[in-house]
């Protein structure tokens, strides 16, 4: 069922933060959980863990910790869309974030876009106001089953310029 949904948590900021990860919006397991890659199969936070060499955090405060720990920040692009359940080619009638909520807080120096969708819509929403070439990166989502969890770190250790543990 189509639905007009608002994106239901914050940012994850810090004054450290130097690189801002993005994601389109979250899925309706994030929006049930409260927070940022929440289906139990998406990959994101199995990866941060595996390219920093740490246990996968399994709390929202642990996973917080974890994003801030190591410099990072991570949002999504859409503020609120018109969707069918978590599917993001439904999205429509977005409206993008508020990206001074980030640079307000943190001075970002590089953008990261978890998957080709949030890659797109950052250069229609935000480049031009954070002035910012992104890389896109391949999505840590379930769906995107072509790409295994250890390939997966080798692309993205490399784009957040962490040395293999």
């Amino acid at each position: 069922m189509e639905t007009h949904v608002a994106h239901p948590f914050p940012p994850v900021v810090g004054p450290r933060s130097h690189t801002l990860i993005l994601g389109s919006f979250p899925s309706v397991k994030s929006r049930e959980q409260g927070f940022f890659y929440g289906h139990p199969r998406n990959r994101f936070w199995p990866l941060l863990a595996a390219i920093y060499g740490e246990d996968v955090p399994d709390h929202i405060p642990d996973k917080q910790a974890l994003i801030l720990r190591h410099g990072l920040a991570l949002w999504d692009v859409i503020a609120s869309c018109t969707i069918t359940g978590s599917s993001d080619a439904s999205i429509k009638d977005a409206r993008p974030v508020d990206i001074l909520r980030i640079t307000d807080q943190a001075h970002i120096r590089r953008v990261l876009c978890n998957g080709a969708l949030a890659g797109k819509l950052y250069q229609r929403y935000l480049a031009d106001a954070l002035a910012l070439p992104a890389i896109v990166l391949p999505s840590t989502s379930p769906a995107n089953a072509a790409w295994s969890l250890p390939r997966l770190a080798e692309v993205w250790r490399s784009a957040l310029e962490v040395e293999a543990c």
